[in-house]
């Protein structure tokens, strides 16, 4: 039983990295400067993964542009998002995770906004 619940909890880590990374890149490309693309993207990440019930504490972001000027018109943002997923019903296991799943989104900065 205990390793269909863990199985469950990966799936559900799997689910929310999929949406945080996706909501996050089109977050970003919709900011005017790169301070305000960084803030909204940890936001929307941070509220996508509480929707599934995981701590935005156990995850992670990165943000790569092609070309370098994530601001600029026909930029490419691609947002990486992962997450440790946490070993179910083991409150004293605080740094251990059954495992780490992660996603990535892309999103073109359009012309106009």
């Amino acid at each position: 039983m205990y390793f269909v619940i863990t199985v469950g909890q990966i799936q559900g880590g799997s689910f929310a990295v999929v949406g945080a990374a996706d909501q996050a890149a089109k977050v970003y490309v919709a900011q005017p400067d790169a301070s305000t693309a960084r803030a909204a993207a940890e936001q929307a990440v941070a509220l996508a993964l509480s929707d599934f019930g995981h701590q935005a504490g156990r995850a992670s972001m990165t943000t790569t542009c092609n070309p370098a000027d994530c601001q600029a018109a026909g930029t490419t943002v691609t947002v990486t998002v992962s997450l440790n997923v946490p070993l179910p019903f083991i409150p004293f296991a605080e740094g251990m995770s059954a495992t780490e799943v992660e996603a990535s989104s892309t999103q073109l900065v359009g012309r106009y906004r």
